[in-house]
């Protein structure tokens, strides 16, 4: 929702959404918005939400997370509590941690260090309310230095944080973009991938519009692949990023909104 529906208030996507055919969306950290309200426009609307990130500092402006962060670590931690009280009230039980990206005069090592040691701290306060923390990798193409950006970068950090409630949201777009092999890597993953977002490569659009990459087969992978961690629904979930297969269920004077409107 932060990236959809960008000509309408925050507030006022989850209704649209809802209009357009969505009955489940995600979002970045609110920014700025009133998080009464974001509950309130969310329950009004009638959309469930699978998954929202914490506090990823300002996005628009390039910072892709604050976990690997030293200067930001006390804002990341006081973030986590606020947005697990949020995830309660919603009923959403997945939350994203973005990472971060490599910063100027600092060790690499250093900064995956404090990552590891921040997402299992987020990991053993989301416990609490039996919510998991997901670690995404993200494409560096459009993202500056981002510490991970292979499907075995992620799951190596969460085995560094050896946290039980951490699990790998898998981004079919980001994952075209750096190592390809999609179908294989999903099912060597597939216990371990709690939430799947697809889109398109290079364009981020609708699985079949870009360069045939395999992208519009990953929802046939995940319904052949017989792994429990990919069958069960509350643990997976698959979820929007630009315009997916929900689209096509989009009223006709919403769809055009929606592929307009689509993220690059």
């Amino acid at each position: 929702m932060s990236t959809l529906f960008r000509d309408s208030p925050f507030l006022a996507r989850f209704e649209r959404a809802a209009r357009a055919g969505f009955d489940t969306v995600e979002f970045w950290w609110p920014a700025g918005e009133d998080l009464d309200q974001v509950e309130a426009a969310i329950r009004d609307s009638g959309v469930s939400v699978a998954l929202f990130n914490f506090d990823a500092g300002d996005m628009p402006s390039g910072d892709r997370g604050l976990l690997s962060d030293p200067d930001r670590q006390s804002v990341f931690r006081a973030n986590v509590p606020v947005a697990l009280q949020l995830a309660e009230r919603l009923g959403c039980r997945q939350l994203n941690a973005l990472v971060g990206v490599q910063l100027p005069d600092h060790d690499r090592g250093d900064q995956l260090a404090l990552a590891a040691e921040n997402l299992a701290w987020a990991a053993r306060e989301a416990s609490a309310v039996d919510a998991c923390v997901l670690v995404e990798a993200v494409n560096t193409f459009e993202n500056g230095p981002y510490l991970v950006s292979r499907t075995d970068e992620a799951a190596a950090l969460i085995d560094r944080a050896a946290e039980p409630n951490l699990a790998l949201q898998y981004d079919a777009y980001h994952m075209q973009r750096m190592e390809g092999n999609l179908a294989a890597t999903i099912r060597r993953y597939s216990d371990r991938i709690a939430h799947v977002q697809i889109a398109d490569s290079p364009g981020r659009g609708e699985p079949g519009t870009g360069e045939g990459g395999g992208v519009d087969r990953v929802p046939v992978v995940l319904a052949h692949d017989q792994r429990p961690a990919v069958l069960e629904t509350d643990r997976l979930v698959l979820a929007p990023v630009a315009v997916l297969e929900l689209e096509r269920r989009a009223a006709p004077r919403e769809r055009e909104e929606l592929v307009a409107e689509a993220d690059p």
